[in-house]
């Protein structure tokens, strides 16, 4: 037996161990673009993958006492002219370690008392409430017998087999090359797209695809930005999201930010050598037991030091991150769990991120906090500090009134060539401290001018 197939066959008898009810999982459909043959690329569901282990359209499996019954019909024989040979039924079954496997017309009589996790295409999602007979809440509001399942997988997947672990090194793997790549090719670049392009050509080029969507911008201030037509000139910083995805799933998320002219200013190498220390100082106060939300109050700390040693700041940084005037610059979480999601199993509210019976502050400093729990051996979290003068906040006049005598504006517009710095790296919570999966990608600004 392949290793594959006993790291799933293992997934499955843990959650037979924490639930004694049949659980059914949808893989899902490809969303349509325009018209129905002109289609999105799939995905399959990461509940349904975790278990199943590739990704399958229209595909369900039935999960009980540590058995996976698979229900996918054969491919119709007029597939063939568009998508050639494909693996029948029972190749499947045997590539996943299938106990059994049927066409989805059998899945019916096998639905009683079953689990289930809403999927997101909404087709699917209906298909489900139709075979199960019953209302499915969202995946992000379970409740009854699809909480009690919810909140196993959460068990389960909240730290990682080696399998797992194993996955998500290939993917960060590629993404340290793209990134490679990506800071050599600015110097003959003219826009965001070109950047854009040829590190996403590397991923492709590992036949794998990307995470998520790359925020590949000079407009790092705009903290999804998911545009790419900004000229590239002389005294911009280029902040570049860009993480791959594996074919089996397993995602990476790694954040660099440099001189599009190949050095540095002055004040940019100020401010992205204070991140770089709340990046370094996090990492370093990790291990198993330490509470997450500690990490992003150390990061916070260290930032609103900096921001005082700089003079932007007025204050005693404690009292700063206490009344949140940190959040002016660093206004998100200090990170978030990595796995087959980049935000893993956030389609399941806060449930993953959040421990029991804790829920979101509506503090300005806290409120964007991902992850809020103590740390464990086995998992992935990313560690993502940021600066960033976001006009919506800093021009608002409740603020700007609230935080007068803590912010000294006028230092503050020496910096205005600072629009954003994010520096994020993924790492792994080993049983004695972490190990750095993204190591390999340099964070000092030196290294980061030299592969510019």
């Amino acid at each position: 037996m392949s290793l594959f197939i006993t790291t799933l066959k293992q997934r499955r008898q843990k959650l037979a161990q924490l639930i004694d009810i049949p659980v059914i999982l949808w893989s899902g459909k490809a969303p349509s673009r325009n018209f129905r043959a002109n289609r999105y690329p799939f995905r399959a569901s990461s509940h349904f993958l975790y278990f199943a282990g590739i990704s399958l359209e229209n595909a369900v499996i039935r999960l009980e006492n540590g058995q996976l019954e698979l229900f996918i019909d054969d491919p119709a024989p007029e597939s063939t002219l568009w998508h050639g040979e494909t693996p029948t039924r029972d190749a499947i079954a045997a590539i996943i370690g299938a106990d059994r496997a049927y066409p989805l017309e059998e899945l019916l009589p096998k639905t009683a008392h079953a689990a289930t996790i809403g999927v997101q295409d909404l087709a699917t999602y209906q298909q489900q409430q139709n075979i199960l007979n019953r209302p499915i809440f969202p995946s992000n509001a379970p409740k009854e017998i699809d909480l009690t399942l919810a909140q196993a997988i959460v068990t389960l997947r909240l730290t990682h087999d080696q399998e797992a672990i194993a996955q998500i090194r290939k993917s960060v793997k590629v993404s340290i090359e793209a990134h490679k790549i990506g800071m050599k090719s600015t110097a003959l670049a003219t826009t965001e797209a070109q950047v854009r392009g040829t590190m996403e050509g590397v991923i492709m080029a590992h036949n794998m695809s990307c995470a998520y969507g790359s925020i590949v911008t000079v407009h790092g201030e705009v903290l999804h930005n998911e545009e790419y037509h900004h000229p590239l000139q002389q005294g911009d910083l280029l902040l570049a999201d860009v993480g791959a995805e594996t074919q089996l799933g397993w995602a990476s998320d790694i954040t660099r930010t440099w001189p599009v002219g190949g050095k540095f200013s002055a004040t940019q190498r100020d401010i992205y050598d204070i991140v770089l220390a709340a990046h370094d100082n996090c990492i370093e106060a990790m291990k198993p037991g330490v509470e997450y939300r500690e990490i992003h109050l150390l990061g916070a700390r260290i930032i609103a030091e900096g921001l005082v040693n700089l003079g932007i700041l007025r204050g005693n940084p404690d009292n700063l991150v206490e009344k949140d005037a940190h959040a002016l610059f660093f206004p998100h979480g200090i990170g978030h769990l990595l796995g087959l999601d980049v935000h893993d199993m956030e389609d399941l509210g806060d449930l993953a991120g959040y421990e029991t019976r804790r829920h979101r502050s509506d503090r300005f400093g806290l409120e964007y906090l991902r992850l809020d729990r103590p740390l464990a051996s086995g998992m992935v979290v990313t560690i993502e500090p940021g600066f960033y003068q976001v006009p919506a906040i800093l021009n608002d006049s409740q603020r700007r009134e609230k935080y007068q005598n803590d912010v000294n504006w006028e230092k503050l517009a020496q910096f205005a060539d600072v629009r954003g710095i994010r520096i994020e790296d993924d790492v792994l919570v080993t049983e004695t401290g972490t190990e750095v999966l993204t190591i390999d990608l340099p964070t000092q600004a030196t290294e980061i001018e030299r592969l510019c």
